[in-house]
């Protein structure tokens, strides 16, 4: 990381050597007194140093993406439980050799949800081999919550492509945990949701949600809340898998109730295929979408 001075000063380097210590070798930190008050992990993390702690979360991410020359964005959304094919397969294959009806359903489903694991993985393929054609400041990134499922999937197509892809993970006590293939200097992992949010929209120009649980929603309807209040740049923003979001979202009825307008509908379009939304983030960009048919 370039820093705008190096850092020489002996404290700092004996602070570095003491919470090495702490962390490798068991020895006791000096009293509380007579810390470095940056090298005093219970100082850190005491309730008056939050607002610190949020600084440094929006910090060392955008200091890393920055050296890298990331501008710009494609956000991935999903669902974090969604399996490949073949690891779908080998379920329902072990579901069937048990006999277990139960177990055989839950397979068939996990079967159908890999379709959608598998057409994340061919959109992120699809941006990431067009991005390598171009400068690496006008390109587009693949960036996504850094776990399983559907953010797997897109950071594998990435990384199929050879490209560079970013993972914004975050602790859970489940689910959560960085997928493989995000670039390892792009893996950031978050304790604030609200940084991590801010992080997704900072550089996003596009956003394609994916089926998912009460994760997606959250993000999405977040992203279409700051896009409708203006309040952040509109993007695309792509629902991938036209019947489950409109078995899901019943807008009509909020239109009918006067709790969003007609024109909300425009802040959004459906796509079933991998290569199509990846159209429509180009239409958007070059002569801005087609006028919505549904």
């Amino acid at each position: 990381m370039q820093i705008s001075s190096p850092l020489s000063d002996t404290d700092l380097a004996n602070a570095w050597a003491q919470l090495h210590d702490q962390a490798h070798n068991g020895q006791p930190l000096e009293p509380h007194s007579n810390r470095l008050a940056f090298a005093d992990p219970e100082f850190m993390f005491r309730r008056e140093t939050r607002g610190i702690r949020m600084q440094l979360e929006l910090l060392k991410p955008d200091l890393a993406q920055i050296e890298r020359g990331i501008e710009h964005t494609i956000v991935v959304y999903g669902s974090a439980r969604f399996v490949d094919a073949e690891q779908a397969q080998q379920q329902l294959a072990e579901a069937r050799a048990s006999g277990d009806t139960q177990r055989m359903a839950l397979a068939e489903r996990a079967v159908r949800n890999a379709q959608r694991y598998e057409a994340a993985r061919s959109f992120a393929r699809i941006v990431a081999t067009e991005g390598m054609k171009q400068a690496p400041t006008e390109r587009f990134y693949i960036c996504t919550g850094g776990g399983p499922g559907i953010m797997e999937a897109a950071n594998r197509g990435a990384h199929d492509a050879g490209a560079p892809n970013i993972g914004l993970n975050i602790g859970l006590p489940h689910e959560q945990h960085g997928n493989p293939y995000i670039t390892s200097d792009l893996s950031f992992k978050f304790h604030y949701f609200a940084l991590r949010k801010m992080h997704f929209m900072m550089r996003a120009k596009a956003l394609v949600a994916f089926p998912g649980g009460f994760g997606t929603m959250d993000e999405l309807f977040e992203v279409l809340t700051l896009v409708q209040t203006r309040k952040s740049k509109p993007v695309p923003v792509i629902l991938f898998g036209r019947e489950f979001w409109k078995r899901l979202l019943n807008l009509d009825l909020l239109i009918e109730e006067g709790t969003i307008s007609a024109q909300d509908l425009n802040l959004f379009r459906y796509t079933d295929e991998p290569a199509e939304a990846w159209a429509l983030i180009q239409q958007y960009y070059n002569r801005g979408w087609d006028p919505v048919v549904r």
